[in-house]
């Protein structure tokens, strides 16, 4: 409990049930430490004016989302493009139901085929058809148009590019030497 004079000092401690103070929360003008939670959110509003900017883009010319775009991407890069669709969904981090439903549209236009096992009927591979590859070179020339626009020199410097791409990957990002993306 505080007393009449604790009461009456906006910086003593208080506990969650007496009122404001260091208790209930960080204090924005002593704490130095940026909010996580505030760090978070920008995080994730920033990747959704991300993924708006891409999914503009590659609808508008290609008839695909960057999820397919990505969906396609790890199918280029794996060997004989080709995955099994359990280790694409890991890949992808969704659910095989959700992979299954990412790639049947892409299985009707013709980018993607199904193809099961030789030695084992239960498991299927999703593999990039010619077609799809064809396609795909063209989504990266647009990919790479829209991410060289969004990190632009005159607003990015090499650096500061640098630096957001090591942070990134201490976030779970893919670092670049792990994961090539083909060119044209």
């Amino acid at each position: 409990m505080t007393s009449p004079a604790d009461a009456a000092d906006p910086t003593a401690p208080t506990s969650p049930m007496t009122g404001p103070g260091p208790a209930t929360g960080p204090n924005p003008m002593t704490d130095s430490r940026p909010d996580p939670l505030d760090t978070a959110l920008r995080l994730v509003r920033a990747q959704t004016a991300v993924v708006k900017r891409f999914d503009s883009s590659l609808s508008g010319l290609h008839g695909v989302s960057l999820s397919d775009f990505t969906l396609l991407l790890h199918l280029a890069q794996a060997p004989g493009g080709r995955m099994r669709r359990v280790d694409l969904a890991e890949a992808l981090g969704l659910t095989a139901s959700g992979v299954t439903r990412g790639l049947a549209p892409l299985e009707r236009i013709g980018l993607v085929t199904r193809e099961a096992a030789a030695r084992d009927a239960r498991v299927a591979y999703a593999a990039l058809t010619p077609t799809g590859r064809e396609r795909l070179a063209e989504m990266l020339h647009t990919a790479r148009q829209v991410a060289a626009e969004h990190f632009a020199p005159e607003q990015w410097s090499a650096e500061g590019l640098t630096q957001l791409s090591a942070l990134l990957t201490r976030l779970g990002g893919t670092a670049p030497e792990h994961r090539h993306i083909p060119r044209p």
